[in-house]
């Protein structure tokens, strides 16, 4: 959509506004944490808006489902992990998982271990989403086992999974930050370590100290811990097998191979070491992908987590997704987020306060358009221009955007990334147990990160100007441009 077209700024905030006090409302004020209607009068409202511009509602029907279609990859690894959770318990790597983690692992460090753990795991299979829907659920159990607050072992899990995502070259959103922003994958990496290394410190040094608060590992919860471990091995047969499928679904992303078919062949080695390990029959397998596994061990916390997985598991969330990307697409072709970014473009000229903004933007885009990918793309594009017209190099860019789109994702509840780990980690959100919001402050290496990262642009560090390099496949890329558009010109003389 041409500038000339956009609607006025008023205009465009109008439909983010409203479906944000919408959400507002059922969610503070009838206490009901279930977005999607308030998300659909929103895409209904971004709609009509743009019909009554003058646009055609096939082409803002065909922007709804231009995003969609963008973001099925992450549905195809949502129905992949919904599988791999029913499977992976009940092949028994689960809970071998929790029963080695209250076995070996000292409690008060639990929550620094726990973050370590997925951050490794996330770094080496290049998604989030798979980290914690498998090691983060079995950290749920152990962090249950111990007596830790489900919020706070929720926050660990996702400060992890989420900072390994961000800095793994198999990431999907690592390798769209720097395509959008024409930098390269480890250049990218490389100038995100200033940021996410003392953020991760951080964070270790914060649940440290909490572990040591929060749990008395002297005693108070060893009865529980006794009660969860000898449970487990009456239900399942314990040892090194049943961790198989981990350890392929690790190997095959070790020797980088895409993480969806990695993730699905965990499916089918969990499903092996069910039926002869575990000792179940096929079609009970076909259930637990389907349906989710269910167990009755007496003990509450277990049975929350073990009654869980499957297909259908992830359907809450997977219709959340796709009704948050059709408004986040809406948002997009009616030209809304055009014009609210033009705004902010417009009103900063200082490096700090385009960089802060930059993150801000992403940040903001992830809350209105509930789309990882969009919260990167679009900013990335945009604001492009600004940081080569400043001499800049774009690499602070693709920081930008990954910190406000990747690491905020998981903390608003009803983006994709938000809507995943509530339902993935059990957290009940949806049943009325609201207290386990606290998740979002406590999953502290995903917020610190863009606090630094603002930090940098105010005072000028870690924050490189354009090299030469840069500026040369800058002006080739205008010449490239300019070529096109003379042969086009030459060719319609």
């Amino acid at each position: 959509m041409s500038e000339k077209n956009l609607p006025s700024l008023g205009l465009a905030l109008l439909p983010v506004v409203l479906t944000l006090g919408l959400l507002a409302l059922q969610l503070f004020y009838y206490g009901d944490f279930t977005p999607h209607i308030p998300l659909v009068i929103g895409l209904a409202i971004t709609s009509l808006l743009g019909v009554l511009r003058g646009q055609k509602w096939m082409d803002v029907r065909e922007g709804i489902f231009h995003v969609i279609h963008v973001s099925m990859p992450s549905v195809a690894v949502l129905i992949v992990v919904g599988m791999i959770i029913g499977t992976w318990i009940a092949s028994g790597t689960v809970p071998t998982l929790i029963y080695y983690g209250l076995t070996i692992l000292n409690p008060s460090i639990f929550l620094a271990a726990a973050m370590i753990l997925c951050a490794v795991v996330s770094l080496s299979l290049g998604t989030s989403w798979g980290t914690v829907g498998t090691v983060g659920l079995a950290l749920m159990g152990i962090g249950a086992g111990f007596g830790v607050p489900v919020y706070w072992t929720a926050g660990a899990v996702v400060s992890g999974s989420f900072f390994g995502d961000k800095i793994s070259p198999l990431s999907d959103t690592t390798n769209l930050a720097p395509a959008v922003t024409g930098t390269t994958v480890f250049d990218h990496i490389q100038n995100m370590l200033p940021t996410t290394v003392p953020a991760m410190l951080i964070a270790l040094v914060i649940y440290l100290i909490a572990g040591f608060a929060l749990i008395d590992s002297e005693g108070s919860s060893f009865d529980a811990i006794t009660a969860i471990t000898t449970e487990l091995q009456s239900q399942f047969a314990i040892g090194l097998v049943p961790l198989l499928p981990a350890v392929v679904v690790i190997g095959l992303a070790l020797t980088k191979n895409p993480p969806l078919p990695s993730l699905f062949a965990g499916v089918l080695a969990g499903a092996a070491v069910a039926i002869f390990w575990q000792g179940y029959g096929l079609h009970d397998v076909f259930a637990f992908a389907q349906s989710g596994y269910s167990i009755d061990t007496g003990i509450a916390d277990i049975d929350s987590l073990l009654n869980s997985g499957g297909i259908q598991s992830m359907m809450w969330t997977i219709s959340l997704i796709l009704i948050a990307l059709g408004f986040g697409g809406a948002l997009e072709r009616t030209g809304c987020l055009e014009a609210i970014i033009n705004a902010i473009i417009s009103r900063v000229s200082s490096f700090g306060a385009v960089q802060t903004s930059a993150i801000a933007t992403s940040f903001a885009t992830n809350m209105v358009a509930g789309d990882p990918y969009i919260s990167i793309a679009l900013p990335g594009r945009m604001y492009a221009p600004l940081y080569r017209g400043m001499g800049y190099s774009t690499l602070n860019l693709s920081r930008a955007v990954e910190e406000g789109g990747t690491l905020m994702s998981p903390l608003i509840p009803w983006n994709a990334g938000g809507a995943f780990v509530i339902s993935a980690l059990g957290l009940g959100i949806m049943d009325g147990n609201l207290e386990n919001l606290l998740y979002i402050p406590l999953s502290f290496a995903c917020w610190t990160a863009p606090v630094i990262g603002i930090f940098y642009a105010l005072t000028g560090l870690f924050s490189p100007k354009a090299t030469d390099e840069e500026r040369r496949q800058w002006e080739k890329s205008n010449e490239d441009v300019m070529d096109m558009s003379d042969h086009t010109l030459g060719k319609h003389a």
